[in-house]
């Protein structure tokens, strides 16, 4: 059991009851000291096709107010293992607990939720069909699932700015190392953006996912 948890009554749905039934399944992570609230305004913007749910991260962040996070920051761009594992199984079995089994389930975080996305494909490469990572990177460490991953080659879309000063250089060095043996990599480096996202990555997000489904 993970130490963990994902409180399913803050979930965010894009559909309700059965129109969740028979359909693809897009779960949403937010960065850190965000809540689920932030990416799910993005959903204007992604195609119609699947149900989108946007959870909340477990851990309360120290800052800001009403802030939430995946895992402890010990030191950007090196998350705190403990944590990180302990969210990717809370994360799994709430997928687990669902009335309902997705036609497909892909995943698309921001920061720290990008980070989480690339660590639940290392968790369980079987269950999921892609994952997009926006401003974020891989983890350094070594995961049991890393080989399967790679024979796997699930597409993965990586979207970051050239003026992003909040993931290290180090941080991003080691994930366009690593991404490209595990991962049927879709790389894009945005002129000038910073810690954030565009319309531009917006628009290839969406074509991304589109081509998936």
């Amino acid at each position: 059991m993970p130490t963990h948890r994902i409180d399913p009554e803050a979930v965010l749905w894009s559909a309700s009851g059965e129109d969740r039934e028979e359909r693809s399944l897009l779960v949403v992570l937010h960065g850190y000291g965000s809540n689920e609230s932030d990416l799910f305004q993005l959903a204007p913007f992604l195609p119609l096709e699947p149900v989108i749910a946007a959870l909340r991260a477990p851990l309360v962040a120290p800052f800001p107010i009403d802030g939430w996070s995946w895992y402890p920051i010990d030191e950007p761009g090196k998350p705190n293992d403990d944590g990180m594992q302990s969210s990717t199984a809370a994360v799994l079995e709430w997928l687990d607990a669902l009335p309902y089994t997705p036609d497909s389930i892909g995943l698309l975080g921001f920061s720290q939720g990008g980070a989480m996305s690339i660590e639940l494909l290392r968790a369980a490469p079987e269950r999921f069909t892609f994952a997009v990572n926006l401003s974020g990177y891989a983890s350094r460490e070594i995961r049991s699932g890393d080989q399967a991953l790679a024979d796997r080659r699930l597409p993965v879309f990586w979207g970051r700015g050239t003026h992003d000063d909040v993931i290290p250089p180090a941080a991003v060095a080691h994930t366009s190392d690593w991404l490209p043996g595990h991962s049927r990599l879709v790389g894009r480096v945005y002129e000038g953006l910073s810690h954030a996202i565009s319309q531009q990555e917006l628009a290839d997000v969406r074509g991304f996912i589109e081509r998936q489904l």
